[in-house]
């Protein structure tokens, strides 16, 4: 048992002197040193196939992905715009001619709308017909403009959210939020 493990593999050829085999082949280095980048460049390590992915190589799949991703990203956004100005235009053409704004209007009218308390000149006529469901209020490049109630349909129906005001003259006006037995 004075062998070490070294020597009772070599000795049953499961492990073969493949070390000094190897240094026997190649040169010895001059002057006790190794070259320092001269000589040969050293070979780049061997390619693993077995399934194992280089990291050049997941790079630039994961570029390919990021790409795709965000030119579908543009694609949807462009597409939406798209969709959006056409129903704009939809919505220009339908109020051609059938706006009610007056320009000697006396009284606002004021309504929420997008998170706001929004205003609109109207007579004494429109005011009472707005509260009464028979006028909307639709809002255009910024400006709200007095509609009747078919024109404002119609705008809800291409876009609602461009529609500002549609009184519901079937809702009840009881309704207003504030119980019944509220005593001030």
């Amino acid at each position: 048992m004075a062998d070490s493990l070294r020597d009772q593999l070599l000795k049953s050829g499961i492990v073969k002197q493949v070390h000094q085999e190897q240094r026997a082949k190649s040169p010895p280095p001059r002057g006790g040193r190794p070259p320092q980048g001269k000589g040969k460049p050293h070979a780049p390590p061997p390619r693993r196939d077995n399934g194992e992915m280089d990291l050049a190589k997941a790079y630039a799949i994961r570029a390919q992905t990021e790409a795709a991703e965000r030119k579908r990203a543009e694609q949807e956004a462009a597409e939406q715009a798209r969709l959006r100005r056409e129903r704009k235009a939809k919505i220009q053409q339908l109020l051609e001619g059938q706006v009610l704004n007056k320009d000697d209007a006396d009284q606002l009218r004021h309504f929420e709308y997008g998170g706001k308390i929004r205003r609109v000149h109207v007579d004494a006529g429109q005011l009472a017909a707005l509260n009464q469901g028979q006028l909307g209020i639709v809002q255009q490049n910024g400006r709200y403009l007095v509609v009747t109630r078919a024109i404002a349909e119609q705008v809800r129906a291409i876009d609602p959210k461009q529609l500002a005001l549609l009184v519901d003259p079937h809702a009840a006006s009881d309704d207003d939020g504030v119980p019944d037995d509220l005593m001030w």
